[in-house]
């Protein structure tokens, strides 16, 4: 799920050059060099904006219609009145908060018919970009090589911390520096934050998540992925928690959205929030993750969802609780097996082991060597003495992530630690919160499921995991022949953390003896403890590798040796450009080109009653009538999804795919197993951006679930 790609030159510092042949395949680039973009490449390939339309601080530009959705994807600004649209799969989380057995709004669907009726989930946030500077002259001049690593960011965050300052106006706006290029450059960006994000609409799950774990990263694709919230504000403007009196935000800027349809080489656009990739990681790193890390994480997945399946198939109330977490368990787990896959098919370690061995010939010439000498040998090292343990760690990482026990040491273990350590006065005031915290955690579980999770990962672990055991697990083991059932639904019984009415008593009754010898709690912190654990060497070893790959980044950019130019993502907002481009022909797409796909071919995957493959009934009949309206092709049909050759990856999920006009023609939501390495090595022959058809979008609001007013706010261009 994601998005971005090549376009500008760049500049570093005082300047970082790009090739002076701008071509649309790799690159996730910042706005503020749009200046510096080759306007003739890319008004060939369609652009019609002026860097000035894009990115301005002064003028409302196209970043201004760019937000962060609740931290984790992208979604857009589309009406005069506040209206934001994202993917499905982004706004899963609240969909599922705000659905019940009853009104089960991730099942059916839903669309407010005003305002009054749209949902306020408990959280959710979206953030605006202000504008971004470049402070890396600034944060280096506090440092120096002689520096530990930690000595080094201690200095740093201290630096951070007035920059932040400086420029968050009094708590106005939020302030994030960041680095880049692995610590050689630091940037700072300015957010403005808004609370008061409210539920629009959704498709019904069917359609919003049509193909489910099937076809996720798979092309020819068919989903709706989308879903639509509004933003609130006080009277003025400005951010507000949740009031009735609040009055939707006027955005400085929105996108006009574009039913005139795409073809093949059309150009295409994109801006959003990418989260991360690891393009300038070591090869030694790239081994590690696939002979040791990946599989360990894809199993301890696998074991996590295969526990959550058993209960979600027996009734919509437990698949509603175990829904969301599911959705994003499976997503990274056929992410993480397809990046072994591809990395493996295409021996992209090698390649980059043959790139270090060229920097190492270069960095032990006598100009380079006291400073880059060590380089490649203190990273290969490094990974070397810590294969073993990320097999180890992302067993235990999977726990952890499918276990709502497994952390409970640190959840409300920590909570419950500090109320039973205060007095009388100082409980009475943390009482009311933990309560609610009690409230939220389990309506996001079922005992009889989490039992069965929290066995079979301890299983798991205490079998393939390797390395050293945490202590209590590796005793459990031996006591109980690698079966901890037996051993988990004791210690459910004996634990206060099972249930409300069990902590409702404690917190009427406190005992520390009872929290501290708790099963669960004592577990859980003996998994958390060993995890964080670190031997003097493993620290070194850590402290050394830091500044290594800091130092071979830094030297892969001066010998020209690396030919990356653009920084990692990490989570800043980014560009990216190319064009709609076809996959070579697919039996599987009946559509002429394999670009698009068809809402014809997404009711020839139907299949009644599956959980994946299942239509609503209205679908199959309009399709059978052509029932398109203004939204049918020019070729009759109705297109669903369509491809980009754009530079993705995950957090540019909900990310608007855009016309040279600046104009909405898509949703990015997907990207393709085929180039599943993409986050580590850019596949410049197969690499491809999945998204929604603003089409398909506009017509399952209006003509599939009547929802007309909420497509007459917007500004439709044809």
């Amino acid at each position: 799920r994601f998005i971005m790609k090549k376009l500008l030159l760049f500049v570093v510092s005082a300047i970082m050059l790009v090739p002076t042949s701008v071509k649309a395949d790799e690159g996730m680039w910042f706005l503020m060099f749009i200046e510096r973009l080759n306007h003739r490449d890319m008004q060939k390939m369609g652009l019609q904006l002026t860097a000035e339309e894009i990115y301005s601080i002064n003028n409302h530009s196209l970043k201004d219609a760019i937000v962060q959705f609740n931290g984790g994807c992208t979604a857009e600004m589309i009406s005069k009145d506040g209206l934001v649209l994202t993917n499905h799969h982004c706004g899963y989380d609240a969909i599922a908060e705000l659905s019940s057995a009853e009104k089960n709004y991730l099942k059916n669907g839903y669309w407010a018919k005003n305002r009054a009726e749209e949902l306020k989930p408990s959280s959710l946030y979206v953030r605006f970009f202000v504008r971004m500077d470049d402070c890396t002259k600034r944060i280096l001049s506090v440092v120096n090589p002689s520096m530990s690593e930690a000595d080094r960011e201690k200095a740093i965050n201290a630096e951070i911390a007035k920059i932040e300052k400086e420029n968050n106006e009094g708590g106005k706006y939020t302030v994030s520096v960041r680095p880049f290029f692995q610590g050689n450059e630091y940037y700072y960006f300015v957010y403005q934050d808004y609370k008061d994000v409210r539920l629009v609409g959704t498709p019904p799950e069917s359609l919003g998540k049509f193909g489910g774990d099937t076809d996720n990263w798979e092309w020819p694709r068919h989903t709706a992925d989308f879903s639509m919230f509004r933003v609130y504000a006080d009277a003025n403007g400005n951010p507000a928690d949740y009031s009735t009196s609040n009055v939707p935000l006027q955005p400085k800027h929105y996108l006009p959205v574009n039913i005139g349809g795409v073809k093949e080489n059309d150009f295409a656009m994109i801006l959003g929030y990418p989260g991360r990739t690891n393009r300038w990681m070591p090869a030694g790193g790239i081994e590690q993750n696939v002979k040791f890390a990946y599989p360990a994480w894809v199993e301890g997945s696998k074991t996590g969802m295969d526990n959550m399946k058993k209960y979600m198939v027996q009734s919509d109330a437990l698949n509603l609780i175990y829904a969301s977490k599911f959705a994003g368990v499976a997503n990274y787990w056929k992410n993480r097996q397809g990046m072994i896959d591809a990395l493996s098919k295409f021996g992209t370690a090698k390649t980059k082991a043959a790139q270090e061995a060229k920097f190492h010939k270069w960095a032990n010439q006598p100009a380079n060597k006291a400073k880059y000498g060590n380089v490649v040998p203190t990273i290969n090292k490094y990974y070397a003495m810590t294969n073993e343990k990320s097999r180890h760690d992302n067993y235990l990482q999977q726990l952890f992530r499918t276990s709502a026990f497994g952390t409970i040491g640190r959840t409300l273990g920590r909570q419950l630690d500090a109320y039973v350590k205060a007095d009388a006065a100082k409980r009475a005031e943390m009482a009311p919160a933990i309560l609610e915290m009690v409230d939220e955690m389990y309506k996001e579980l079922y005992i009889p499921a989490e039992k069965d999770i929290l066995a079979a990962q301890l299983s798991l672990y205490s079998k393939k995991a390797g390395y050293t055991l945490a202590p209590m697990v590796e005793k459990l083991a031996k006591e109980n022949n690698g079966d901890f059932t037996k051993y988990v639904n004791a210690a459910f019984d004996l634990s206060i953390f099972t249930s409300k009415e069990k902590v409702k008593a404690f917190l009427d009754l406190p005992t520390e003896a009872l929290l501290v010898n708790d099963p669960l709690y004592v577990l859980s912190n003996d998994l958390i403890t060993h995890l964080g654990k670190r031997s003097d060497e493993l620290i070194k070893a850590q402290n050394d590798f830091g500044a290594s790959f800091r130092l071979l980044v830094e030297g892969l950019r001066e010998s020209k040796i690396g030919e990356i130019k653009y920084p990692d993502a990490n989570s800043t907002l980014r560009l990216t450009y190319g064009k709609v481009r076809s996959l070579p022909a697919d039996k599987r797409n009946d559509a002429t080109i394999n670009n698009y796909t068809t809402l014809a071919g997404q009711v020839k995957k139907y299949k009644k009653g599956d959980l994946e493959f299942d239509l609503p009934t209205r679908v199959l009949e309009m399709n059978a009538k052509k029932e398109f309206g203004r939204y049918a092709d020019k070729d009759g049909s109705l297109h669903v999804n369509f491809l980009t050759d754009n530079d993705i990856t995950g957090g540019n999920s909900g990310s608007p795919v855009l016309n040279g006009k600046g104009e909405l023609i898509g949703l990015a939501f997907d990207g393709n197993i085929e180039a599943m390495a993409g986050d580590v090595i850019f596949d410049k022959k197969l690499q491809r951006t999945i998204n929604v058809d603003i089409r398909y979008v506009l017509w399952v609001i209006e003509n599939f679930s009547g929802a007309k007013h909420i497509v007459d706010e917007m500004t439709i261009v044809k």
